[in-house]
């Protein structure tokens, strides 16, 4: 009979980990605004007067900051989307329990990867 219970982070646990959760969730919204506010800027950093040789180094870095920046700003979106998933999981009540093995992942784990969908166990056996 014991074993029909699921194993599960209790309500007191699943609400520490919102409330990381939801303060990860802010500091990567400001810092997915600052990559792109960085990326949409026009770039004019008054070049206009200097040697035609600067300027095009000018332009090409320009471009290659645009485009990392513009890597990061899909990097930070996906990483927002994982937060936001793993709120969902903390309102279904599935929140840190392992997509492959069914066991809860480490709390320690979850603390340092708050979206994280599997143990370490189940992580190695990825290799």
């Amino acid at each position: 009979m014991a074993q029909d219970l699921k194993v599960r982070y209790a309500d007191k646990d699943l609400e520490e980990f919102r409330a990381l959760i939801e303060e990860k969730i802010e500091k990567a919204q400001k810092h997915l605004e600052l990559l792109k506010s960085s990326y949409m800027n026009d770039g004019n950093n008054g070049t206009d007067d200097t040697s035609p040789t600067f300027k095009a180094f000018e332009e090409g870095s320009e471009t290659m900051s645009k485009e990392a920046n513009t890597q990061l700003a899909i990097r930070q979106e996906k990483f927002i989307r994982d937060l936001k998933n793993a709120l969902l999981r903390i309102e279904n009540k599935t929140y840190g329990i392992c997509r492959v093995t069914g066991k809860l992942i480490n709390k320690e784990r979850l603390k340092l990867v708050p979206h994280a969908t599997l143990s370490i166990e189940a992580k190695n056996m990825q290799k």
